[in-house]
């Protein structure tokens, strides 16, 4: 079973683009492989051209549905199991025995709030108790 952490920006008005390219960085040291699930096309040019720009010292290799790469941005959920997620879609991840790890980043806005709120009652109803960490 999958663990599940929440982000939660309470005060902060960083955007989720760029809270994700940070802990991915992080994140990256010790797991080798992270998709970020993004069904939305445009958010998927977002994310990559900030993977691109968001660190002129560091790269992070990533592409958009390349399975391959570090960061695979895709709108598909991946086929490889156990692989740590990432989810910038607006509803929770029903297939949790497919991942080791899913991340949530919530935007200190009252939509992204709400729809975090979702997200975590429907963690909470598939058997997980979801971390949460206040930022």
């Amino acid at each position: 079973m999958a663990k599940v952490s929440f982000y939660l920006f309470e005060t902060s008005e960083e955007r989720q683009v760029d809270s994700a390219c940070r802990l991915c960085r992080k994140i990256l040291q010790k797991h080798p492989k992270i998709w970020w699930y993004c069904p939305d096309l445009q958010l998927q040019q977002t994310l990559d051209e900030r993977l691109w720009d968001f660190d002129p010292v560091s790269f992070i290799a990533h592409g958009i549905d390349q399975a391959e790469a570090a960061v695979c941005i895709s709108a598909k959920q991946p086929l490889e199991q156990g692989l740590l997620v990432f989810n910038f879609n607006n509803h929770a991840l029903e297939q949790v025995e497919h991942f080791s790890h899913i991340i949530e980043i919530v935007e200190n806005n009252e939509t992204a709030k709400q729809i975090g709120r979702e997200k975590f009652k429907m963690y909470r109803r598939l058997g997980i108790e979801p971390r949460t960490f206040k930022l």
